[in-house]
């Protein structure tokens, strides 16, 4: 009964998480008249605080720009973006149909060390070439703009 119950919550909880990850750049889209928010500050704390982006900003900009169909502009924010809308719609449709079905699938793959190591590799480089970038295109003048610290 216990293990049901948590089977049920966790997948409920996993859906809610995917449907506000979608929601939320949704309606930053709808409200995003004139492309305003490229001139917007970052929502990212770490940015606000020391002018460099982190390894996840750039996400919420990049989804907002995959539903405008600028794919482009999309995937200069940031890689992962579009990325994060297909898992999404995917982990919202897995867990319903196994809240439907009462089975698990597709186990072996999230719980798979191996794959965790060539993502977290694949997004340590990622960046870092982000980084290199970000200071060969800022002065330091700008980057001290971008935080809190102006």
């Amino acid at each position: 009964m216990v293990q049901i119950k948590n089977f049920t919550l966790n997948r409920i909880l996993g859906i809610a998480g995917a449907l506000t990850t979608l929601v939320i750049p949704f309606i930053l889209w709808l409200n995003n008249t004139n492309h305003k928010l490229d001139n917007e500050q970052s929502f990212c704390p770490l940015k606000a605080t020391t002018g460099f982006p982190c390894p996840s900003c750039g996400i919420t900009k990049s989804i907002v720009y995959f539903y405008d169909g600028n794919i482009f502009k999309s995937l200069s924010y940031h890689l992962f973006g579009p990325l994060v809308v297909g898992f999404c719609l995917f982990i919202i449709v897995l867990f319903a149909v196994e809240l439907k079905t009462k089975k698990v699938y597709y186990r072996k793959w999230f719980f798979n060390r191996k794959l965790a190591y060539y993502l977290a590799v694949f997004l340590i480089v990622y960046h870092i070439i982000r980084l290199i970038l970000f200071v060969q295109e800022n002065t330091w003048d700008e980057i001290v703009q971008q935080s809190i610290w102006k």
